[in-house]
């Protein structure tokens, strides 16, 4: 099935920090299912080694930027029938090392699209996060829940502070300019072309087991997190694009799965067949004084169920072996 814009022709899809690994897989989709596809990604994070294999195809568009330059976004945006806005600064260790790009990232180039978008009022799909949701511990974590930060003194927070402004904005031009928006706040996507360069944790164990090294878990390791497949993901994003009652709505895309840091570690081992050590390393060590971590997180996403009749297809075993087959070849 081709998808067509309103006026007939095939649909023009953006999709900044294109690059990356949830966006290359994106372009990826788009791409079988029709869509011309244009991409913006500065390449801090993204790669052109992820969009290898769809680079030449006919119709895929690639601009190496930043999402921060107007004229060039202009550009862009005036010629697509859609956004998916996924650049931003990623990893926790990213965050901690380049404060001020993360902050420009997230938050002048969110303020940029967003803009442009509704200059040409383009429809736009925001790229949010579970960390928004802070240190919430007591249950699994619903869209309207109130929000637990820590202190603007631990950097730690930046992150999900900018991307929490990303959201107030987005909102603010759907009931005030009525751009057509819609949010979705990932949780712990992981898959092929994701690594652990920038604190990932399910690639970097996976690596680590695969070539004999520790197998490196940082604080105690009974932080719990939820996994979900990108391919999962990909469903969820695409058909709440498609669905208009989704506009001015955030949902919660994730895996209810729920595994502890330990846990997790173990199974690695267990899968790969590896004979690494499992070692813990406090926080103050991994990322200095005062870091402050998340020790559960868990989506409810019945809202997304109710959306678009949405349930996760890959479990945690297919979604770690996925992780291993990619690194293995």
């Amino acid at each position: 099935m081709v998808f067509l814009s309103e006026e007939g022709a095939t649909r023009k899809t953006l999709i900044t920090g294109g690059a990356g690994f949830i966006g290359s897989h994106l372009a990826e989709r788009l791409l079988e299912r029709g869509d011309e596809v244009f991409i913006i990604d500065n390449l801090w994070t993204g790669s052109l080694n992820n969009i290898a294999k769809i680079q030449s195809h006919e119709r895929l568009h690639l601009v190496v930027d930043t999402i921060l330059n107007e004229s060039v976004m202009n550009e862009l945006i005036f010629k697509i029938d859609r956004i998916y806005h996924l650049a931003a600064a990623v990893g926790v260790r990213n965050v901690m090392d380049h404060p001020v790009e993360t902050l420009d990232t997230n938050v002048k180039g969110s303020e940029v699209a967003l803009r442009l978008a509704n200059r040409f009022k383009k429809k736009i799909f925001i790229a949010s996060t579970s960390e928004v949701y802070g240190k919430h511990v007591e249950h699994d974590l619903s869209e309207d829940d109130n929000r637990v930060m820590g202190t603007v003194k631990k950097r730690r927070w930046a992150y999900a502070c900018s991307k929490t402004l990303d959201e107030f904005l987005a909102l603010a031009y759907y009931d005030e300019k009525k751009l057509p928006v819609v949010i979705g706040r990932l949780f712990n996507t992981v898959g092929p072309r994701q690594t652990g360069q920038y604190g990932m944790v399910l690639p970097g164990f996976v690596q680590s087991a695969l070539l004999g090294k520790p197998i490196t878990v940082y604080g105690d390791g009974t932080q719990t997190r939820s996994f979900m497949h990108v391919n999962d993901v990909l469903n969820a994003i695409t058909a709440l694009m498609d669905t208009p009652a989704a506009e001015g709505e955030i949902y919660n895309v994730g895996n209810n799965q729920e595994v502890s840091i330990n846990d997790l570690a173990q199974r690695v081992k267990e899968m790969t067949g590896s004979d690494s050590e499992i070692e813990h390393i406090p926080y103050e060590k991994a990322y200095g004084p005062g870091f402050e971590d998340m020790e559960r997180r868990c989506p409810n996403i019945s809202k997304l169920k109710a959306a678009i009749g949405f349930a996760p297809s890959y479990d945690l075993t297919s979604i770690i072996q996925s992780v291993i087959d990619y690194f293995k070849t």
